[in-house]
């Protein structure tokens, strides 16, 4: 199926991480090398959309220097990355309120830069989306019309804290910011779907990306996914914790029993409508 986007993939300046988590991936992902690879050369990822029959991929970065290791430095690094193909590689940054003397200034100059989405990540920040501090950062992405992604759901690595994750908070932000983007990273799993669920449904521009979930659970996690099939992105999350390949959770996606008009917006309409 052409056009397909991928609107969740960690192309990220892995040597950053904190040494217990990059040992942790070393040990458990034997393809950590071509990991590795990948993100310090954009011809890597190219390669691997080619193989899979992806179009674009969202690259998504934050900072957690706490939780993870990630500076605010990620956002020139997925910057530059994107500059391979400005086509196909969408560059997701991210701005730390306790990591910045300016929000809105920072978030005004990320846009300019050319950063096409932002990213929260609650769990791992430490903060809820609804945190005042973030207000100037919607504030900007609403004004330039580039969404927000807002990880929902639970995480496993050390430092988290997965009380962050409750997706209730991107209530507040989307009656606060009716024409702001937000697009729901794995729709709450496995804690939450009901509620991501209930903001997709509420909220013209709140979308839910499938990221994270094995396909052979998503119909599990969200048995009424096609009442909210314009709200739906695909997302692998790779390579993410216990996510096999982009090509493998496409594929995942399609066996499902799913009607083809569904399967086209998942994979491709719905995204051309976040990223034109």
């Amino acid at each position: 199926m052409a056009g397909v986007t991928d609107v969740h993939v960690h192309v990220q300046p892995f040597r950053m991480l904190r040494p217990e988590i990059l040992g942790a991936m070393k040990r458990e992902r034997p393809q950590f090398p071509q990991i590795l690879k990948m993100s310090e050369d954009p011809a890597v990822l190219l390669k691997i959309l080619d193989d899979a029959d992806v179009d674009r991929a969202c690259m998504i970065n934050y900072v957690a220097p706490e939780v993870m290791g990630f500076l605010p430095t990620v956002n020139d690094y997925v910057l530059k990355y994107a500059k391979a193909d400005r086509e196909r590689l969408i560059p997701f940054g991210s701005i730390h309120p306790g990591h910045t003397k300016d929000v809105r200034r920072e978030a005004k100059a990320l846009v300019k830069k050319g950063l096409a989405g932002f990213k929260v990540h609650p769990p791992h920040q430490l903060l809820f989306p609804n945190d005042p501090r973030l207000g100037p950062m919607y504030d900007v992405a609403e004004e330039a019309g580039i969404p927000v992604m807002v990880h929902t759901g639970t995480s496993t690595f050390p430092a988290a804290k997965s009380r962050y994750g409750d997706p209730m908070p991107v209530d507040d932000v989307a009656v606060d910011h009716p024409d702001l983007t937000i697009i729901l990273a794995h729709g709450g799993r496995p804690l939450w779907c009901d509620a991501a669920f209930f903001i997709a449904r509420r909220h013209k521009n709140a979308y839910i990306d499938v990221s994270s979930i094995p396909p052979r659970r998503l119909l599990g996690y969200f048995p009424r996914l096609e009442e909210i099939g314009d709200k739906v992105l695909f997302g692998s999350d790779w390579p993410g914790p216990g996510v096999p390949g982009i090509q493998q959770e496409l594929d995942g996606i399609r066996e499902l029993l799913l009607t083809k008009e569904l399967r086209e917006k998942i994979l491709v309409s719905n995204a051309r409508k976040v990223f034109p």
